[in-house]
């Protein structure tokens, strides 16, 4: 089971046991934080996204300790202006280490939003199928990756989705128009008729 957090601006993926550096928090070593912008919870059953947190679900973290990361250079020069400058900068960090992931979300599992049309159609025995969709034009690993967290596995459920659902995967991934652009649902439906 894993979780995506927000702390200090960024996006991290935690497991119960990880230990991640995360901008410095205000918390004493050896303090116990609640981390409650949770944005995904996934390994276990359906995958839970929120819009943007989930609502009464937290990330129970402990302090294990501050530090400054490794200095970075920073050069800066204007040419014909015999201008140069050069410093260095160490940024504060706070190392988490990652107790529990609780809580219980109460936004609707995406599993059950986005791939209702294709459990419909499909046997509940071949819900783990698998398609290749990076053979979509536009889905390269990474999409195609978070496209199986968010259950959508087959040819046959991109073919099948309607629009609330395009809108639904657009907002989720921050897609803006992509699937259509692209023409995914064609795309899918001819690669669903050559696999049967």
């Amino acid at each position: 089971m894993y979780a995506v957090i927000e702390s200090g601006g960024k996006q991290y993926r935690v497991a119960v046991g990880d230990r991640v550096k995360v901008e410095s928090l205000k918390a004493d070593a050896g303090a116990t934080v609640a981390l409650d912008k949770v944005l995904v919870v996934a390994g276990t059953g359906d995958v839970q996204i929120g819009a943007p947190h989930l609502d009464g679900v937290t990330v129970e973290a402990k302090v294990v300790s501050h530090g400054r990361g490794d200095k970075i250079r920073v050069f800066k020069m204007k040419r014909r202006k015999d201008y140069r400058r050069t410093y260095g900068h160490r940024q504060n960090f706070t190392e988490l280490e990652i107790l529990s992931i609780g809580g219980e979300a109460k936004t609707k599992p995406v599993d059950a939003a986005v791939s209702e049309p294709a459990a419909k159609s499909a046997p509940a025995e071949v819900s783990d199928v698998r398609d290749d969709l990076s053979k979509i034009n536009g889905i390269g690993p990474k999409i195609k990756e978070r496209l199986y967290e968010l259950g959508i596995t087959t040819f046959a459920q991109i073919a099948t989705l309607t629009d609330t659902e395009i809108e639904h995967i657009n907002g989720q991934l921050s897609f803006k128009g992509r699937i259509q652009r692209e023409n995914w649902v064609e795309q899918a439906k001819a690669l669903a008729d050559d696999a049967d």
